[in-house]
């Protein structure tokens, strides 16, 4: 019998952010006391790292999370898309923050924002990992040092990289539904789902894709389905559509995108545009500007 396909030596996030980029900002370092407001706007998510102190969060009922959320340890927070909250502190004991901004390249159609939960709250005890990046970040940002805004911004870019790595090594853990993510942290479908990022110009077939994941056309159909919520086709149409809308925001023009996204010429590509976006790529483009 043939070992169960592994996800180890495949690097399943890279092309993910080579194509669609996550850039931080450093928001805020020090303390918070009172009632501070996080306002959501498009495009943007945010990454709080909650150094001491205690504090609770709430959110609008309307926006689908619980209205009062009470963090008793060092922890991270983390929205990946934008979601009005509220943290709120004790005057006397101010709870001691690190926080950034999260611009999410294409907002709402970047396939990680789209696929994280809503909201995570990870205490930083079960986050060993993450001491060194935090040590370094806490030293950035704890006075004020030559360049440390730019240092501070990569620090929280190689933090959420942690982040994402220990999500797909405890989808469960970090409440990851059906979705992208979710079929990242699967052993046999990371491998097909890396090989579509990096090639999506290929000539994927279900069965190709079933044979880069070592599993027959009908459990691999079944899988897919049901990690990542989609069927194959539908997916790897989305993913060369999601990677047509970045490029056509850069300057690319849609003839010489087709051929790369796998599609005859521009007129296929046009209509996929059509199909799934109810609007050509030129009126989809004007509305985006």
């Amino acid at each position: 019998m043939n070992p169960a396909p592994s996800s180890e030596g495949i690097d399943r996030l890279s092309a993910l952010l080579e194509r669609f980029r996550v850039r931080a900002r450093l928001l805020h370092a020090g303390p918070l006391c009172g009632v501070t407001h996080f306002a959501a706007e498009p495009g943007l998510g945010f990454l709080h790292v909650m150094r001491a102190g205690t504090m609770a969060v709430t959110h609008r009922a309307a926006d689908g999370l619980p209205a009062r959320v009470e963090v008793r340890e060092p922890s991270l927070l983390f929205y990946p898309r934008p979601l009005a909250h509220d943290f709120h502190n004790a005057p006397r004991e101010g709870a001691e923050f690190t926080c950034a901004t999260l611009e999410f390249e294409g907002g709402s159609a970047h396939p990680l924002a789209r696929a994280l939960p809503p909201l995570t709250v990870l205490p930083l005890a079960r986050l060993p990992e993450l001491d060194h990046t935090l040590a370094l970040l806490f030293a950035e940002t704890g006075g004020l040092l030559c360049g440390q805004r730019l240092l501070a911004d990569r620090l929280f870019e190689v933090l959420l990289m942690q982040i994402l790595r220990w999500l797909l090594a405890h989808p469960e853990a970090g409440g990851v539904d059906a979705g992208l993510l979710r079929g990242l942290a699967h052993p046999a479908l990371a491998r097909a789902l890396t090989a579509v990022h990096e090639a999506p110009g290929a000539a994927w077939t279900l069965e190709r894709m079933a044979q880069q994941a070592g599993m027959s056309r009908s459990a691999f159909a079944q899988a897919f389905k049901r990690e990542v919520g989609e069927t194959p086709a539908d997916y790897l149409a989305r993913w060369r559509l999601a990677i047509a809308q970045a490029e056509l925001r850069r300057g690319r023009a849609l003839k010489t995108l087709a051929p790369e996204l796998g599609y005859a010429n521009a007129s296929a590509l046009s209509r996929v545009f059509v199909q799934r976006l109810g609007q050509a790529p030129r009126a989809w483009l004007a509305a985006q500007a």
